[in-house]
């Protein structure tokens, strides 16, 4: 497919290291530096100006694109270049916003674009969906929720009580299958006699009940009711308004005044306060050390690192961050913070779906991006109709949903023309994959 990517920041950056080895994609940005840093990492086309002239489109070769991807920091631009791809191909064209204003006026389809997607909203559903399941690292929803899956790491200190032991006689939640052990970096296709091990990561998909089965078995906690959430800015007002919806209970702690009388007018089940994060007197004051879990999202990493590790000596079990750098994710694991969540990841995802056809209904990508997981439909001359679901190479199939019905199947389980098939699998396989099934 030709796709071209306006905007080269860590949006943009994200979207062209998902699409690069399968797509012929041509990067545009005003910043020679880094369109220069991606064109020496991935094999792109760049063009130099800004994507709101005609004339760089036109020399980027939007006449000839089918896929338009506009990725700056600035809403109102993305919207001006969609604006103009309309006009000058047939090329569908998906709009980043960074917060959720515009995200009505598109639902109700008054903005002519095919996709808009809601950075801060994007960021707001990953945390959502990861306090459904503590003790998981990614957590995503597939087949309207009916699978979830799920990425765990089992830790080195408390490693849970399915480690060490065949993963058929492990006592593994029912309705869920183990479709990928990592380990020492290497993707393990794991059968029933895989023992897993301190140190790996292991990926799930399992039904609702049965993620929060191994939840428990992970953590040994149940789901998070209550949540403490720092920072009141764009993203954390996302965040605190997705988590209401969702049935949690937020109490939201902002250090600037301004911000904390916008939340408590904005957000009326919340519970509202101009306080630090950082104040060790207010946590315990306000018993903050109860909360199920910590979530962060003050945009300053050292901040956010400083107040999760605090958070933890006050009694928070379970500790999220907002990235601002991606690169510091390391640095969050290190000091013992649970989970991180990087926005541009969660918004390159979303932009990436255009990409791929018409039967793969849904993409979400995990690991770092090492892996891809798609929601597709099996063909019915497909090579692989009627044969297990083992027999698909270098992919893991860890769900089906046939009949309008979900189940988990095991190696010698066959795939039928017309089932939707959940499938893992690294993103250099995933275009064989499509075309095979």
């Amino acid at each position: 497919m030709r796709v071209i990517v306006v905007g080269a920041g860590q949006v943009g950056h994200t979207v062209v290291k998902s699409l690069a080895e399968t797509h012929d994609c041509t990067v545009i940005d005003i910043d020679e530096a880094r369109l220069q840093a991606l064109s020496h990492t991935y094999d792109v086309r760049v063009t130099r100006g800004s994507g709101t002239r005609r004339e760089t489109l036109l020399d980027a070769g939007v006449a000839d694109a089918e896929l338009v991807l506009a990725c700056t920091s600035r809403d109102e631009v993305n919207l001006v270049i969609a604006m103009l791809a309309r006009r000058l191909s047939s090329a569908r064209t998906v709009v980043r916003a960074t917060g959720t204003d515009y995200l009505p006026a598109w639902r109700a389809g008054d903005l002519d674009v095919d996709l808009l997607v809601s950075t801060a909203y994007e960021t707001a559903s990953a945390v959502a969906r990861v306090l459904h399941v503590p003790g998981a690292r990614h957590v995503d929803f597939f087949a309207g929720g009916e699978v979830v899956v799920l990425g765990v790491d089992v830790h080195e200190g408390r490693p849970p009580r399915f480690a060490g032991r065949p993963l058929s006689d492990a006592g593994l939640p029912a309705d869920s299958r183990v479709v990928a052990v990592v380990r020492d970096g290497e993707w393990i296709r794991p059968t029933g006699r895989e023992v897993v091990r301190p140190g790996d990561w292991v990926i799930v998909m399992a039904s609702p009940a049965a993620a929060r089965a191994w939840g428990r078995l992970v953590s040994g906690a149940d789901p998070v009711r209550e949540v403490a959430l720092f920072g009141a800015g764009r993203r954390g007002t996302a965040i605190a308004r997705v988590l209401l919806d969702a049935g949690f209970s937020v109490r939201v702690i902002e250090p600037d005044a301004v911000r904390a009388r916008a939340a408590a007018d904005a957000l009326d089940r919340a519970r509202v306060y101009h306080a630090s994060g950082l104040d060790a007197e207010f946590l315990h004051r306000e018993r903050v050390g109860t909360a199920g879990a910590a979530v962060f999202a003050g945009g300053d990493d050292s901040r956010n690192l400083h107040g999760a590790v605090l958070a933890r000596l006050h009694g928070v079990g379970l500790t999220l961050t907002v990235l601002a750098d991606p690169a510091a994710a390391a640095v969050f694991e290190a000091a013992g913070v649970d989970v991180t969540i990087d926005p541009g990841d969660e918004t390159a995802e979303k932009m990436a779906r255009f990409t791929f056809g018409e039967r793969t209904r849904q993409v979400a990508m995990l690991g770092d991006d090492r892996f891809e997981v798609l929601d597709i439909t099996v063909r019915a001359d497909s090579r692989y109709a009627h044969r297990p679901v083992d027999a698909v190479p270098a992919a893991g199939v860890g769900a089906i949903v046939r009949d309008g019905a979900v189940f988990f199947p095991d190696g010698t389980d066959e795939l039928r023309p017309g089932d939707r098939a959940v499938v893992l699998s690294e993103p250099e396989r995933v275009p064989a994959i499509e075309h095979d099934l």
